[in-house]
């Protein structure tokens, strides 16, 4: 590892510290003033941070560089003046962006994104962080065009980025295309806990009712494996993508993991469309004997096909595959594969 990347890799354990130690020292200002709180642990995290990428480092060594700033003012002064030194540091200039958000200075924090962009220009969370930014900078906090390409580069890269897919469905209302934003959020229902998912099926809902649609149905209550739902977030390695016919198509699978090869729940599209998120349940069962629900763990995968058969053929591509445990409802499987 080079000496750049054993300091990343220590300002990001030293937060990692920081917040579990923040966690229970503020403890208390969380339970009554849950405000304060949040502007308190934020400010002392970045204090921390900052601090750590300025003294932290083997440069620090230097006793020019060993005295620790006295504020947070003094600290992003010294990290500015580091990033000019080495503006190569990603997380530097991402660490900068958040200290100038929580001083309200969405001006500076823009350009602090933009910086890191350039470093690390399919990072998805600095894709949404710097749209949200622009957003924040605009009149009526509106995403302009700019934010929306990058909130959908985001997804592009994580298809199941809930802060993405969140902030693209609000730029499609603000954009007067409801049935869009009502397409955005739905996948995210499937990802998010009882209590959020109320919620947002009611946002949801409220856009469909907007565009003419009808609204979700309520999710019946029924027990944990007959309502199992599997969201699966499927990619293709763009170097395979350039190599796709006019006929190609992935299959998405889930299987019993180490049983027979035949599926308990498939589903086929276009494989043009990928990225893209699948949901599996029980309506794709190819059998009503072996089905999804019945299922502790499951195996997922997928496979691109460039004859469009079911059949596993050579020269097809295909994903390492990913298990999915009792509890969870989601997987992630890149196509980078080709069979042999």
């Amino acid at each position: 590892m080079t000496a750049s990347g054993e300091v990343t890799a220590m300002v990001i354990a030293s937060a990692a510290m920081v917040l579990l130690v923040l966690a229970v020292v503020l403890r208390p200002l969380w339970r009554d003033r849950r405000a304060a709180g949040a502007g308190a642990a934020l400010t002392l995290a970045l204090a921390t941070g900052l601090i750590y990428a300025l003294v932290g480092t083997p440069r620090a060594l230097d006793p020019a560089q060993r005295r620790a700033p006295d504020t947070l003012a003094d600290a992003v002064v010294r990290l500015q003046a580091e990033l000019a030194r080495d503006p190569d540091q990603v997380e530097g200039w991402r660490l900068l962006a958040n200290a100038h958000l929580s001083a309200g200075r969405t001006g500076e924090a823009q350009a602090a994104l933009a910086r890191a962009l350039q470093l690390a220009p399919d990072d998805a969370d600095l894709l949404t962080q710097a749209a949200e930014a622009r957003a924040l900078t605009a009149p009526g906090r509106t995403f302009d065009a700019n934010a929306v390409a990058m909130l959908k580069r985001a997804l592009a890269q994580q298809p199941m980025h809930q802060r993405a897919r969140w902030f693209l469905g609000i730029a499609q209302r603000q954009a007067g295309q409801p049935a869009d934003a009502a397409k955005t959020w739905e996948p995210l229902l499937a990802s998010v806990d009882a209590g959020t998912s109320a919620s947002l099926r009611e946002q949801i809902n409220a856009a469909r009712g907007d565009a003419g649609l009808a609204p979700l149905v309520p999710m019946p209550q029924q027990d944990d494996a007959a309502s199992r739902r599997i969201t699966v977030s499927v990619s293709l390695d763009p170097a395979l993508a350039m190599r796709l016919g006019d006929n190609a198509v992935v299959f998405v699978i889930a299987r019993r993991p180490g049983g027979p090869p035949m599926p308990v729940a498939v589903e086929k599209l276009p494989a043009a469309t990928l990225p893209q998120v699948v949901i599996l349940d029980d309506a794709d069962s190819l059998m009503p004997t072996a089905k999804l629900s019945q299922l502790q763990a499951i195996e997922i995968t997928a496979r691109v096909s460039a004859s469009g058969d079911a059949t596993p053929q050579k020269g097809d591509f295909q994903a390492v595959p990913a298990t999915v445990l009792p509890g969870q409802n989601a997987a992630a499987v890149l196509i980078d594969r080709v069979v042999e």
